[in-house]
């Protein structure tokens, strides 16, 4: 009885979860996870994967087995069953949230995986029967009720195997805390062998951000209903025999049907290009996302990038893994791994965009990456690489001319929307009982009416189509945007009305999203001419980049980096006052030091030697620090990370415990040079250990953001010498004022500059292959991120060597004055060397907005302009939203 009342008491409290065995498809079967989702109380994403735990790859690799962007798509696909390492993490987080029983909670899971198994195949084949059984089945004939009964016996067996093998698996995780921490691999889940953790993770980036990039583009999910095919005119593909046109939703089949696998997309400006590039990634992307490739068919990762960030001359293959590098956060290591093994499919967006327009002769960059891309070949060697590119028509043709293309490519069309076309996009964008519903018939009765050919013309591509209904949603009168002046010349015409609605764009979007975050509302012409202003200095970055051999990553004609920004406010004039900046830092920080490390000892003639080297390495370091800041293009590298904060802690724990004891050696060798006169073995050692702590901590926190290295000791040195050279010249100067207290001689002090200029070098060695990693479990940096990270840096390493300077100054000073003269230092020593990209940008932006060229809250205005769909972000630039919108608002260039 008592057993009894517990269970009913359970089942109160604890109401049955939806059952999973009544799915008799997969798409029931996604529909019970959804069910259980909201019986469980509808947890957020972000709970269900923290619950969901992390999983073990076969090459060892933890990773979160219910990542969110994979949770979201699982749950809205229905064509397909999901992995069962994907259903076990999400109906374990599931019953977790939901308080369920932990004992119970194997058996709930032994019901789905059952379920599954049942939906996923037939049941395993049963042991060869007997020669009497074999003998007896050929001669009688089973009846219905036997063949239902050994079912069910298979059924029952499986069954009672699965029941224990996750019985075992739950009890183990819910006994030390996890929920899916168990190394189960693909191969064991589902039959097919181990994905590369590499191209997953690559495959989860990739759809999160071209699922941001098709909502910035689209503005929803109502995609226009473009349609290709293989012939440049669409009248010869009407006639023929009644072929139907492809549209977006069938181009990764259409794709997926090459031999070999290389596209090349030909369309008008505006045609849709981009979008169609995005449909074939994200639709390629799905057997990675929930688990559907065919055995034996091993997909690879397709990934969008601008080819206008291609430099003339640069082998493909290694710009390839550099961008994965760099867009992505994948280790060197593996992106060279993935680019080598073909795992990746590049999809080169905007051929178009390498040469300057209008061209002065032929497209030379355009050319150069088409002569790469027919040098990639496949792992054979013996079949041409997959690729997709795709390129305006204006500038297909100029290639044409001079016969270059990509060989052995099938070329496919973007064709130009219909009437039905548009008139279906209108009736779904504004369906009976929308504001603007109401201008439906009008729209229709331009596109047939007299002047239909010239109206049909201006809206035949969907970015036109998507000026039109933006423009007449901000309360712009369709009439007056599609008025036809009376003009035989209907393509004159149809250029007057796109030249209408490029110039009504900007005062429809910045109506349709009026306020920027600080609540202050943007005017029109303000918009507008900030806009003008960034698309001339996209001229002057392409102008540059096709002077410039080597241009520094992101000066392109189309990319708006952050810290490429600042020759926006006047390159010289901004060159020249952050120079002068950087040198007040540089004076500010030499003076701190030479106040806290002040020895009372003027006109001892045993002190001179020591001064004037003190005065000659600060000199030294001040040069070096005016140098750095008057450099061309100062880089803001340094990566981005969204690392766990457990991860964080660790890093920084392990990097103090083994700084400790170096920083305490260090302490123990100036106890020897001054031979004891200046301070114990109790301060040498316990101040050594907590400098060496200090910076150690902060190495460790910068390396847990990583795993590998991203650069070796000789790459790191070639990359900052003279970053490198300051940093020991610190080190030199910090181990000074000890000795000079002391009285040492030549012979000590020659010594202790020469240790602890190798020490200080060493360190900064270890400090930049740290801080030039990249995490894998990096989030898709915004654009802003590296910038904002560069004074982060900066400051927290000069901030460190104020911890080493302040336990110096002490043993001369107050523990004030020690105090502030170390703070003071340090964030100036930051400042001038260590964040000069931050600083070279921040003048350039102040001097800019001083001038009226940029507003004073830059980043708040790009943010808004994103959301108002002016501009967008790609990767980590940020973009105007169409190269068409780009070129309108370019002002001419002056005479």
């Amino acid at each position: 009885m008592v057993a009894g009342e517990d269970e009913a008491l359970m089942a109160a409290e604890h109401p049955r979860p939806p059952d999973p065995t009544e799915a008799g498809s997969a798409a029931d079967f996604v529909r019970s996870l959804v069910r259980l989702k909201r019986w469980a109380g509808e947890p957020s994403l972000s709970r269900l994967r923290t619950l969901g735990g992390q999983t073990v790859t076969s090459d060892g690799a933890t990773i979160d087995a219910l990542p969110k962007s994979t949770t979201s798509y699982v749950l809205r696909q229905t064509d397909r069953l999901p992995r069962w390492d994907f259903v076990k993490a999400f109906v374990t987080a599931c019953f977790r949230y939901r308080d369920y029983p932990a004992e119970l909670i194997p058996g709930e899971l032994e019901r789905w995986r059952v379920a599954r198994t049942a939906l996923a195949g037939p049941l395993p084949r049963t042991p060869p029967a007997s020669d009497v059984e074999r003998r007896t089945s050929s001669t009688i004939e089973p009846s219905a009720a036997d063949q239902a009964a050994s079912t069910a016996i298979a059924a029952e067996m499986l069954a009672a195997e699965a029941f224990a093998m996750v019985a075992a698996e739950a009890v183990a995780a819910v006994a030390v805390g996890g929920v899916v921490g168990i190394a189960e691999t693909d191969a064991e889940a589902t039959g097919r062998p181990g994905r590369d953790p590499a191209a997953e993770l690559l495959a989860r980036r990739v759809a999160r951000e071209e699922d941001r990039a098709r909502k910035g583009l689209l503005g929803g999910y109502t995609i226009a209903p473009v349609s290709f095919g293989p012939y440049e005119d669409p009248i010869r593909l009407e006639d023929g025999g009644g072929e139907m046109k492809d549209g977006p939703q069938s181009i990764g089949r259409f794709f997926s049907g090459l031999r070999p696998r290389r596209l090349l997309i030909v369309g008008e400006s505006g045609a849709g290009k981009t979008v169609l590039a995005i449909e074939l990634v994200l639709q390629l992307l799905e057997p990675f996302l929930t688990g559907g490739e065919q055995p034996g068919h091993p997909q690879m990762v397709p990934v969008r990038l601008d080819a206008a960030r291609w430099t003339l001359g640069s082998p493909f293959e290694p710009w390839l893994a550099e961008q994965l590098v760099r867009d992505f956060g994948l280790a060197a290591k593996d992106a060279e791994r993935l680019v080598r093994d073909r795992q990746v499919l590049p999809v080169l967006d905007g051929l178009d965009e390498l040469d300057p327009e209008p061209s002065m002769g032929p497209p030379r960059r355009a050319i150069g990456l088409l002569t790469e891309l027919n040098r990639y070949s496949d792992l054979s060697g013996r079949r041409p690489g997959a690729v997709v590119v795709t390129c305006r028509a204006t500038r297909h043709t100029e290639l044409s001319l001079v016969r270059a293309g990509l060989d052995n490519a099938t070329r496919i069309h973007l064709y130009d929307l219909t009437i039905e076309q548009i008139n279906a996009y209108v009736r779904t964008r504004w369906p009976d009982g929308h504001p603007c519903d109401i201008h439906r018939d009008g729209l229709h009765a331009a596109l047939s009416g007299p002047s239909g050919t010239a109206v049909h013309a201006a809206l035949a591509t969907p970015w036109r189509l998507l000026l039109t209904v933006t423009a007449v949603e901000s309360g712009a009168d369709p009439d007056d945007l599609l008025r036809v002046d009376q003009n035989p010349d209907s393509r004159a015409a149809a250029g007057r009305i796109a030249r209408r609605l490029l110039g009504a764009y900007v005062p429809a979007a910045t109506a349709l999203a009026p306020r920027a975050a600080h609540g202050t509302p943007y005017r029109p012409e303000q918009v507008r001419s900030w806009l003008e202003n960034l698309a001339a200095h996209l001229r002057w970055q392409a102008v540059r980049t096709t002077e410039t051999d080597r241009p520094p990553p992101g000066l392109t004609p189309i990319d708006i980096v952050p810290h490429l920004l600042w020759p926006i406010g006047g390159r010289r004039r901004v060159r020249a006052v952050h120079c002068l900046c950087c040198v007040v830092f540089a004076v500010i920080a030499m003076l701190a030091f030479w106040a806290g490390s002040a020895v009372e000892r003027s006109g001892d003639p045993r002190d001179w030697l020591g001064e004037g080297l003190t005065l000659s390495l600060m000199a030294g370091w001040v040069v070096i620090a005016t140098g750095l800041s008057m450099s061309q293009w100062p880089t803001a590298a340094g990566g981005r990370a969204n690392v766990p904060r457990r991860r964080r802690v660790i890093g920084g724990l392990l990097g103090a415990l083994a700084g400790g004891p170096v920083g305490a050696l260090c302490g123990l060798t100036g106890l020897v040079l001054t031979e004891g006169r200046v301070f114990g073995p109790v301060f040498a050692i316990a101040a050594g250990a907590a400098g060496g702590a200090v910076f150690g901590a902060v190495i460790g926190l910068t390396a847990a953001a990583r795993q590998g290295e991203r650069m070796t000791i000789s790459e790191a040195i070639r990359a900052e010498p003279v970053t490198l050279l300051g940093f020991g010249l610190c080190g030199a100067l910090t181990g000074l004022p000890p000795l000079r207290l002391a009285g040492a001689g030549p012979v000590a002090l020659t010594a202790e500059i020469i240790g602890a200029f190798a020490l200080a070098f060493a360190l900064g060695v270890l400090f930049k292959i740290t801080t030039g990693g990249w995490s894998e479990d990096a989030e898709l940096a915004h654009p802003r991120e590296a910038l904002h990270r560069n004074p982060m840096i900066g400051v927290a390493f000069g901030l460190t060597g104020g911890v080493a300077a302040f336990l110096v100054f002490v043993m001369n000073q107050g523990v004030v004055q020690s105090l502030a003269c170390a703070l003071i230092g340090g964030v100036t020593f930051g400042l001038a060397f260590g964040a000069v990209a931050w600083s070279r940008t921040m003048i350039g932006l102040i001097i800019a907005a001083a001038r009226g060229v940029l507003p004073l809250r830059l980043w708040t205005f790009l943010d808004w302009a994103c959301e108002a769909r002016l501009l967008r972000v790609s990767g980590a630039t940020y973009q105007f939203r169409h190269r068409e919108l780009q070129d309108f608002l370019t002002p001419p260039e002056p005479d």
